[in-house]
């Protein structure tokens, strides 16, 4: 008889900190797949904590779930890097499939059988229509964006970075979650055009925001 246990998914989640994100570009900082988990999950929470004090119901259990886990699945294939996944509608929906397929895989073989349908349901794809779905991308852009803002402030002129920082805010603003995205034009942006920096952020900044106005 094969007896299936959790230790295979705990040892797993080892092996996320050691998937580097935007593999193959000079970085004066690393990120891991896991630590991003961490910080979405950080930054999901705050601006979920303003949408509901504006009004909304927040499902936080839902939440949680959905930003530890939402990255999981790069354990099977690492981590490609946007421009490359978002190449094609064909390339973005080929990936997601395998992604899918690997994790249901993965579920079916590694996770005791009384709680897979609990980890199906955790570990399916979080971005949706739903509040949560919404913050999980927010939150998730906002990881992308503080990442490539820490590479241009020091001075990395890689283009890679250039595109991620333009991609990563004009995404933010266009999602819609209006308090978060007021909250984040207004307070953050605010203070990161101040920030000393090698690259022109503040110009940078001021010609997306303006492709926004217009």
């Amino acid at each position: 008889m094969i007896i299936i246990g959790i230790h295979t998914f705990f040892t797993s989640l080892n092996d996320l900190e050691r998937i580097i994100r935007c593999p193959g570009r000079f970085k004066f900082e690393e990120h891991n797949v896991a630590a991003h988990s961490w910080k979405v999950s950080q930054y999901a929470m705050f601006f979920a904590t303003l949408e509901e004090r504006a009004g909304s119901q927040i499902d936080w259990k839902s939440l949680y779930e959905k930003t530890i886990n939402h990255d999981f699945a790069e354990v099977f294939i690492g981590d490609i890097k946007t421009p490359v996944k978002h190449a094609s509608v064909e390339l973005k929906q080929m990936l997601s499939h395998v992604e899918e397929k690997m994790m249901e895989k993965f579920i079916r073989e590694e996770i005791p059988h009384d709680l897979q349908d609990v980890f199906f349901e955790r570990m399916k794809e979080g971005k949706d229509e739903t509040i949560e779905g919404r913050l999980l991308e927010f939150a998730d852009k906002l990881d992308q964006f503080y990442e490539s803002f820490a590479e241009l402030k020091r001075g990395n002129t890689d283009k890679e970075f250039v595109h991620m920082y333009e991609t990563a805010l004009s995404k933010l603003l266009l999602i819609d979650l209006p308090v978060s995205v007021d909250y984040f034009r207004n307070e953050i942006l605010s203070d990161v055009v101040t920030e000393k920096t090698v690259i022109d952020i503040a110009l940078l900044t001021e010609n997306i925001l303006q492709q926004h106005i217009e």
